[in-house]
């Protein structure tokens, strides 16, 4: 693990809430080219991982996790020699972060369009047995070290039909004043608004306890959900997802 002070200055105006959950003690690890004297670092939590600084190739041969994010094009264009064919180009969406941007009303509407028999419920521990249960919702929780962890700092809703988890919006990360939103249906309830309503209802409950519910969108789909719940698309970015080994090594 490198020394979060010393790494911190090579991410230092990446608004990217999994570094900062890192870089502020909440999540994460961390890994940089030398312990003493670091140039270049990568953060990693769950399925992404960040570079910055010098760029280094030994370092991006040790990516640690499947989605690698670049800080810059140099960090790209050595993402792409080292990884070779074995990584694929993809892109992105930031969206922006507007506090006030919610409109409270539209969004309790949302959370009352739900299929019949289906209901909402705040994550708890019965909750979390069920998401991580399922390849589908384990990462509603999976970030956190324990069911305990997870009722103690996460925040999420789940969409219940018949007793039965079938979609929910929870917090991939948490960072200071705020939460890192993962958003997902079971394949066989998608299109029936249950991501719109369980987002919804769990920003409602980010803004009833003071945090920003921060939303990353990982295709337009994600997007055009985002911005129905009242969000505004900022800007797309590179990231690249590891499929095999890196090309050298």
């Amino acid at each position: 693990m490198a020394d979060a002070k010393k790494i911190a200055p090579f991410f230092e105006g990446w608004d990217d809430k999994v570094v900062l959950s890192y870089l502020q003690g909440h999540m994460g690890q961390s890994m940089a080219d030398d312990e003493e004297n670091p140039r270049a670092a990568q953060i990693w939590l769950g399925d992404f991982c960040y570079f910055a600084g010098r760029p280094d190739a030994a370092l991006v041969q040790k990516a640690a996790a499947n989605i690698i994010v670049p800080r810059d094009e140099a960090w790209a264009s050595l993402i792409e020699t080292v990884w070779g064919g074995n990584v694929r180009k993809s892109t992105r969406y930031a969206i922006k972060k507007e506090p006030d941007a919610f409109d409270r009303e539209k969004l309790t509407a949302f959370t009352k369009n739900l299929p019949a028999g289906c209901v909402l419920r705040l994550f708890d521990g019965a909750l979390y047995d069920a998401a991580m249960a399922e390849a589908w919702s384990k990462d509603f929780c999976a970030q956190f070290e324990d069911k305990a962890d997870f009722c103690r700092r996460g925040i999420g809703v789940g969409a219940l039909q018949g007793g039965t988890l079938v979609a929910g919006a929870s917090c991939y990360c948490i960072y200071n004043g705020g939460i890192e939103i993962e958003i997902g249906t079971r394949p066989d309830f998608r299109r029936r608004g249950l991501a719109a309503a369980c987002g919804a209802r769990l920003i409602l409950e980010c803004l009833h306890r003071g945090l920003y519910p921060n939303w990353d969108a990982v295709d337009l789909r994600s997007v055009a959900v985002a911005e129905k719940l009242g969000y505004h698309r900022d800007k797309p970015y590179t990231v690249y997802i590891k499929e095999a080994a890196p090309a050298r090594g």
